[in-house]
């Protein structure tokens, strides 16, 4: 099973944005998740279309499966 974290901002311009990490250290610290969401804002070093990211807006973890079938 795949596992994605989903980092969700608020932009200066009032859009969303996100930022994905495969496969993320579990369990899963909110503390510092939003730390380092934080951190990330604070930096400057990511720029959208919509602007610099000015929020931490939520995060979220997505599982999927994925089968692969050999194709005879």
């Amino acid at each position: 099973m795949a596992k994605t974290l989903v980092l969700q901002f608020d932009t200066e311009f009032g859009k969303t944005a996100s930022i994905s990490v495969d496969n993320p250290r579990e369990p899963i610290n909110e503390v510092l998740v939003k730390q380092s969401m934080e951190q990330i804002i604070a930096s400057g070093v990511f720029t959208t279309a919509s602007g610099k990211l000015a929020a931490a807006k939520g995060a979220r973890v997505i599982e999927r499966n994925v089968t692969d079938y050999e194709l005879v």
